[in-house]
């Protein structure tokens, strides 16, 4: 999430990594303002937003089968085989990334 400097009329006109004197607002990365500042406009903009809804809806579904509102079977199997595929991908990406942390000692 980068810090903004904004201009005297409100826009965003400069992006940092740490906060600065005239630098003390955070935004996050996909927030429109960022991305129209680094080029993406507001398509780009869009797009990122419908990523995060996309966490916030498989978060929903989750939610909704802890508290057994809702069977997984009960879902399209479209619906079944997206969210395994994300569900794995995810596993994969942090297992991946924790096993390089892993000691194996040569026998």
């Amino acid at each position: 999430m980068p810090y903004v400097r904004r201009h005297a009329e409100g826009r965003v006109d400069a992006l940092f990594s740490e906060a600065a004197p005239d630098a003390q607002e955070l935004l996050p990365s996909t927030h429109p303002e960022v991305m129209a500042f680094l080029g993406g406009g507001e398509t780009a903009a869009f797009n990122a937003l419908d990523l995060d809804f996309v966490r916030v809806t498989e978060d929903l579904i989750y939610t909704l089968i802890e508290k057994g509102l809702l069977q997984f079977t009960d879902l399209p199997l479209e619906a079944q085989r997206k969210l395994d595929a994300r569900d794995s991908f995810r596993k994969h990406r942090v297992t991946g990334a924790l096993d390089l942390l892993v000691r194996r000692d040569a026998d």
